[in-house]
């Protein structure tokens, strides 16, 4: 007898399609193919992931990645092996179409790929999960997006390790004290996590990579970090706040509260509080917004474009389709204030996913939905090699110990014992050995030598 799926009235599989491939993705994907393994080996039910990268990136570990603690291959997940039961699709959800229970994917294509102009499809869903995450939350400042980099990605990492490293071989190279000023200037904006735990890895790496360029002295970097607000890591509580900032200004960091960046033009630093300078580098990490691509699904948004969800995770007014992580406003149940909203954290993510697959399953069961309620953990952060902040269950470390909690955390949540292990593997490493201090600057123009090489010999 042929299984009919119920929500459409058409042989099976019921098809399960996840947009993203993030934190809420992947492991909303994981959950259903541990509790649904029988019905997916069956034929069943379908999950779909869609994704423009063919993997899962576990951002709080970026900045290490950045410094060379930890490879960069050792913190992205590719998702087609650790979800085998699944369909991962390499490409872009540009639109959902909820009436029709359709999403537009367009394929991934690399910006110099001549077919880069590929054909969107369509594929249909019985139960939609959407999770595209965030973006840089960029302001309309005059030279930011000509000369700023973002660090949400591994290749953002990576470019900045590159950068920064390029910075000091160019000081050591060059007698201009101008130029050798404006290179040794790394300029952050944003004093939240990924800003301060950006700037304490990148400069403890710098510091010790001056050790082996010979000429720089380490007095002449200029790390300046602005922030708009009157304190640094909201995150935390304004003890552990200022304990960090007091660190910062300790390693000679130049922190600028109540400040905004204004200009950057040519790489011209202009401030609101009247400061300007020239620098290289300018790293902004001032905040995300929910993916644009949720503008085109014509599905409920809140005023900050987040997907309206209740506390079940599912997205009010549209049956059969549930959201979590930074594109989706979800009541904090926990807070003692009404209307707040989950904010947009990895411990939320990781924590939302797994309430979020077991819905799914009751969803498809016909079973009431539970909601989301978390018990607040803590929050632990880096500011560079043996230092840290750390709050947990209200206890607060400094220092060595609150920093190795960081990385004890961290790598119990990295996903698959693959990966735990091969970090565990990079952090003995540097323990018996010297830090990797390279810079593979090559990697951003990868086709730069042939092309000048095939000039050359045309020209010959």
């Amino acid at each position: 007898m042929e299984l009919v799926n119920r929500f459409t009235s058409t042989p099976v599989p019921t098809r399960i399609v996840i947009v993203g491939g993030g934190y809420v993705g992947m492991y909303t994907a994981l959950g259903l193919q541990r509790s649904l393994r029988r019905e997916l080996a069956r034929g069943e039910i379908a999950v779909t992931v869609i994704e423009p990268q063919p993997h899962m990136t576990y951002q709080p570990f970026l900045p290490e990645a950045a410094a060379g603690s930890v490879e960069p291959r050792h913190v992205v997940v590719p998702l087609r092996a650790v979800l085998p039961k699944c369909t991962v699709l390499t490409g872009a959800a540009t639109a959902i179409d909820h009436d029709r229970r359709e999403v537009t994917v367009t394929p991934t294509a690399e910006a110099d790929d001549p077919a880069a102009a590929r054909a969107p499809h369509r594929i249909g869903y019985d139960i939609l999960v959407v999770c595209p995450g965030a973006i840089s939350r960029v302001l309309p400042i005059p030279g930011l997006a000509e000369h700023g980099i973002g660090f949400k990605t591994i290749g953002e990492a990576i470019a900045l390790r590159n950068q920064v490293l390029a910075r000091l071989d160019l000081a050591a190279t060059v007698d201009d004290p101008a130029m050798r000023r404006r290179a040794l200037t790394f300029v952050f904006v944003g004093g939240g996590y990924a800003g301060i735990e950006a700037l304490g890895e990148l400069e403890n790496m710098a510091r010790y990579a001056l050790r082996h360029t010979p000429g720089v002295d380490p007095a002449e970097m200029r790390w300046v970090l602005v922030e708009a607000a009157d304190r640094v890591m909201p995150e935390v509580s304004p003890r552990m706040g200022a304990y960090t900032l007091a660190q910062l200004r300790r390693r000679g960091i130049d922190v600028r509260l109540s400040t905004r960046l204004e200009s950057a033009i040519d790489g011209r630093i202009r401030l609101s509080d009247g400061a300007e300078f020239e620098a290289d580098t300018l790293v902004w990490t001032a905040g995300v917004k929910a993916h644009p691509m949720l503008g085109t699904t014509g599905l409920p948004l809140d005023a900050r474009g987040r997907l309206d969800c209740a506390a079940t995770l599912a997205v009010r007014g549209a049956p059969g389709v549930f959201a979590a992580g930074d594109c989706a406003a979800v009541p904090d149940l926990a807070a003692p204030e009404t209307g707040v909203t989950c904010g947009p954290s990895a411990q939320h993510a990781v924590r939302q996913a797994k309430v979020l697959a077991r819905n799914v399953i009751r969803y498809l069961r016909g079973e009431p939905l539970r909601p989301y309620r978390h018990a607040y953990a803590g929050s632990v952060a880096s500011l560079g090699l043996y230092h840290g902040v750390a709050e947990v269950y209200g206890v607060r470390l400094r220092g060595f110990p609150a920093w190795w909690m960081h990385r004890t955390y961290h790598v119990a949540k990295m996903p698959t014992a693959n990966r735990k292990v091969r970090i565990l593997i990079d952090w003995t490493a540097g323990l018996l050995l010297r830090r990797e201090v390279v810079s593979l600057g090559q990697l951003q123009h990868p086709r730069e030598a042939f092309q000048r090489a095939a000039t050359t010999s045309h020209t010959a």
